[in-house]
C-alpha cells in the first residue's frame, strides 16, 4: 500500500531546479576559471590587489596564478547558458512560491510546528540521523523539522539572495537600480557575495543527498518521481 508523499507541482519544480541549479554550478565554475579573483567594491581587475584569489588555473592569459599554461576559454557558451539557466530556476521557484501560498503548501507542511520551534527538537533529529534510526510513521506523508528549517531557509533566504546578487552583475540591473548594488558593497562585491551564497547552497546540497542516503536514497527518490511512497503496515509500526 502507497500513500501520497509529494504532489506534482513539487515534483515537477523540484526536478527543474535540480537541473537549472546544477547547470548554474557548472557554468559558474567555467566564470570563475575566467577570472579566480575576488574584489570588495565596485571594480575590480588585474591591476588590483584582490580580496582573495583561488588557486586554480586560469583561461586568461592576463592572470598570473602560478601556473604554467592556462584552460581554454569557455567564457562564451557559460556565460550565456548561466544566465538562461537563472531565468529558468528564477520561473520555476516563482511558480512554486506562488501556488505553494496560494494552496497552503508553506504553512501545512514547511512551517515547523509549534512544538517544533526548539533547538532541542532540532539536535533531537539530528541524533536520530547519527544513529541511523529509521524515520517515524509520520515522515512519510510529511517533512520533519530539520527538513522543514532547512527548506525555509533555502526557499526564502539562500535562493533569492543568489538571484539578487547575480542580478547585481548584470550593467542593466546595475543601471535600472543602482541603489541596491551600492547597499550590497559595488558590482565585486555582489560577485564576492554572489559565490559565498552559492557555496552555501552546495554545503546544502550535500546534507540533502546525505540525509536523503540516511532515511533510504532510492525509497525518498522514487517519492519525488512518482509522489507516492509505502505505507508501514499498521502492525509493523512501533
Amino acid at each position: 500500500m502507497q500513500t501520497p508523499r509529494h504532489s506534482a507541482i513539487v515534483r515537477v519544480t523540484h526536478w527543474l531546479t535540480v537541473i537549472a541549479f546544477l547547470a548554474l554550478l557548472v557554468t559558474g565554475l567555467e566564470l570563475v576559471i575566467s577570472h579566480p579573483r575576488f574584489y570588495w567594491g565596485e571594480t575590480g581587475n588585474v591591476n588590483m590587489r584582490p580580496l582573495f584569489s583561488l588557486p586554480l588555473p586560469t583561461s586568461r592569459d592576463t592572470i598570473n596564478n602560478g601556473y604554467g599554461s592556462s584552460m581554454p576559454d569557455q567564457n562564451g557558451w557559460s556565460r550565456y547558458l548561466h544566465f538562461e539557466s537563472a531565468w529558468v530556476l528564477v520561473l520555476t521557484g516563482a511558480f512554486y512560491g506562488i501556488i505553494s501560498l496560494l494552496n497552503g503548501h508553506f504553512r501545512r507542511d514547511l512551517v515547523p510546528e509549534p512544538g517544533q520551534r526548539t533547538l532541542r527538537a532540532h539536535f533531537q533529529r539530528i541524533a536520530q540521523y547519527l544513529r541511523r534510526k529509521p524515520p517515524s510513521t509520520d515522515e512519510s506523508s510529511t517533512y520533519n523539522v530539520l527538513q522543514r528549517s532547512s527548506y525555509i531557509l533555502v526557499i526564502f533566504v539562500l535562493f533569492p539572495f543568489v538571484i539578487l546578487t547575480g542580478l547585481a552583475l548584470s550593467p542593466s540591473f546595475n543601471s535600472a537600480f543602482p541603489f541596491f548594488v551600492d547597499v550590497l558593497g559595488g558590482r565585486q562585491s555582489a560577485r564576492t557575495l554572489h559565490f559565498f551564497v552559492t557555496w552555501a547552497l552546495v554545503i546544502f546540497l550535500v546534507v540533502h543527498v546525505a540525509m536523503i542516503a540516511l532515511s533510504g536514497f532510492w525509497t525518498r527518490t522514487r517519492a519525488m518521481i512518482t509522489g507516492r511512497v509505502a505505507a508501514i503496515p499498521t502492525e509493523e509500526r512501533p
